[in-house]
């Protein structure tokens, strides 16, 4: 059988010099960003047991993990699809603290299967968690945290999408619908087709007020004047409803004035990430990128899978993704050393990558000057090493 034994797996990418480059100093500079937030880097394992990876996340994180055996114990483990779990267990254990806690992390993710058919298997993650804040104060702080790193990579014409579980949570709570009506309508909601959602609440359920509540749902989308016309057309619903739209309104306000150019586009039937997020669910979209580029949210119960239940929000973003909008750098061009014994030429190459060149040298063979991407050569004249173009 004639096995192509170079190839790699569908939806898996390698990243070769040309681009690795771009890519650390893009994650080397949000780290710093991070960093210059009070966020402290964090480096979880590549694999976990199940039993932690998994704990306290909804059925699409477990449809997305990669499961093998452990040969030491025979147990069950994943390779990391996100790195959220993982942050909330060392919260929850590694690394305790009695107040805030702020965490950050950029590495690779693996997933079982794209999340969508643009979307590569082992995307580049760069994400931030805050534990130990419930006040809304935490969630504007890691949104803002979201758009100035992407300030920071150069991405622009970005659109920010907010929504809050909590609407859709205080109605579903009200109506006391079954699991499977709960599940119906989760499956309608994302289709956002209003005519069939309500021909559904209407052989469904049997309250005027649950089917027009739920018929409005998908309808309630677009820009700031949308909070206004769910208040007056939802003032019937639980206080929970008005109480989430006055955290959006709030969220809103601050965000657009440290981002005024922002473009906020507001989802009040999101219900992405339902029964894992607890609160405020944003995503981020780029112009030129048709999937979301990063996506975050508040999930304040995931803690208590680890014993150690503290409100948490955060934001994970697919710097995969913005690789593909961004012209990356140019690696930096060097300059070549023929091979030599001399002491002093040896001296001269270390004076230079101490001051931040990039200095190769020459092996046995007649180098190919671009392979080594070097424009310009160390050469001895009148005793002293100089550097002088190629």
């Amino acid at each position: 059988m004639n096995v192509k034994r170079w190839l790699l797996p569908e939806g898996v990418e390698e990243i070769l010099p040309a681009q690795a480059q771009g890519v650390e100093q893009l994650r080397r500079g949000l780290l710093d960003l991070y960093a210059s937030w009070g966020y402290e880097l964090i480096m979880p394992p590549l694999l976990e047991f199940t039993d932690s990876l998994l704990s306290g996340v909804g059925s699409d994180l477990n449809l997305l993990t990669l499961k093998v055996t452990d040969q030491l114990t025979g147990q069950s483990m994943g390779l990391r699809a996100d790195m959220t779990p993982q942050a909330a267990r060392i919260d929850a254990h590694s690394y305790k603290k009695t107040g805030p806690s702020r965490l950050c992390y950029t590495d690779h993710v693996l997933h079982a299967k794209p999340k969508s058919p643009l979307a590569v298997r082992t995307p580049l993650q760069a994400g931030v968690e805050l534990f130990g804040e419930s006040g809304l104060d935490a969630d504007i702080e890691v949104i803002s945290l979201l758009l100035a790193s992407l300030e920071q990579v150069n991405v622009s014409d970005v659109t920010l999408d907010l929504g809050h579980v909590g609407i859709c949570r205080a109605l579903l709570e009200a109506l006391s619908l079954s699991a499977a009506q709960e599940a119906e309508f989760f499956e309608l909601l994302q289709s956002k087709d209003i005519a069939e959602i309500k021909q559904w609440a209407q052989h469904s359920l049997e309250s005027p007020e649950a089917i027009e509540w739920l018929s409005l749902l998908p309808s309630l989308c677009g820009d700031a004047s949308i909070l206004e016309a769910a208040r007056e057309k939802l003032i019937d619903a639980p206080a929970e409803v008005s109480a989430a739209i006055d955290e959006l309104q709030e969220v809103y306000q601050v965000i657009t004035s440290r981002y005024p150019t922002i473009d906020v586009y507001f989802d009040l039937g999101e219900l992405r990430g339902y029964h894992y997020h607890t609160g405020i669910v944003f995503t981020a979209y780029a112009d030129g990128f048709g999937d979301a580029i990063a996506n975050g949210g508040r999930y304040d119960h995931i803690g208590e899978a680890f014993g150690r239940a503290r409100p948490a929000t955060g934001f994970g973003l697919n710097l995969t993704s913005v690789l593909s909008l961004l012209s990356l750098p140019k690696p930096d061009a060097g300059i070549y050393a023929s091979a030599s014994a001399d002491s002093a030429q040896w001296q001269a190459v270390q004076k230079l990558r101490a001051q931040g060149e990039r200095v190769v040298c020459g092996l046995s063979q007649q180098p190919d000057f671009d392979e080594l991407r070097c424009d310009r050569q160390l050469v001895l004249e009148d005793g002293v090493y100089l550097v002088r173009p190629l």
